[in-house]
């Protein structure tokens, strides 16, 4: 079985598209909403769950972060093989289940819009792209990660490997997966950069202004805490 992670934010606009398109894709499997928002995106997901009981809701009155959401999500998923994916719709969710069938091969599988085969069917604005690519560019510098695009919002892992990093976490921000990545890489896990069909989609909870967070964080993370 997989177990989907869905971090969201107040994601009530698309929240139940987002679920329809992932249900029907992923029937069987087990889909884990982590809410910790204030609109009403969890009474969305109780009535899209109650026609598909994969679908589960977990609620949180407290800010966690993206990457403290995947944690949560985490802490309760069943599957063998355990993906997170944004809840804006940007990945396919065709492409979500390419990337579990090649795990096994692989112990992660990271999506990528930058490969060549990759292919955008709406771009982000310029100065985001501006923006990824100069972020990119540091983590390369300070981690090493050999990746294309360690932000696209879609990964999926054998739940031993996962596991394995999942308590030893330090952020809870945006940048969770650059951490999960190094932490990976570290573990000498065999990590794949898998080409996705992408569009991107307004109203993400992503600001630019959350760069610099999230640069101070890894530069902690890379010179005051160990592996």
């Amino acid at each position: 079985m997989y177990s989907i992670i869905i971090p969201a934010y107040n994601e009530s606009h698309r929240i139940k598209s987002v679920l329809t398109s992932y249900g029907a894709e992923f029937s069987g499997h087990e889909i884990i909403v982590v809410f910790d928002g204030y609109d009403n995106t969890p009474d969305i997901v109780e009535n899209v769950a109650k026609d598909s009981p994969n679908i589960r809701l977990l609620t949180f009155q407290e800010r966690l972060g993206k990457g403290g959401a995947i944690i949560k999500g985490l802490e309760v998923a069943r599957g063998d093989k355990i993906g997170f994916v944004d809840a804006d719709g940007s990945v396919f969710p065709k492409d979500l289940k390419k990337m579990f069938e090649l795990l096994g091969e692989f112990e992660c599988v990271i999506a990528s819009r930058k490969l060549a085969s990759s292919k955008i069917i709406i771009s982000q604005p310029l100065k985001r792209r501006l923006a990824s690519r100069s972020f990119n560019m540091l983590v390369r510098i300070l981690f090493g990660l050999p990746f294309n695009d360690t932000q696209c919002g879609a990964k999926v892992f054998m739940r031993k490997s996962i596991f394995n990093i999942v308590n030893k976490l330090e952020t809870r921000g945006f940048e969770t997966d650059v951490e999960i990545l190094w932490r990976l890489k570290n573990k000498n896990c065999r990590i794949m950069e898998y080409p996705i069909t992408w569009s991107h989609s307004d109203g993400s909870k992503f600001k630019l202004s959350n760069s610099y967070t999230m640069l101070s964080s890894l530069i902690k993370l890379r010179f005051h805490k160990t592996t």
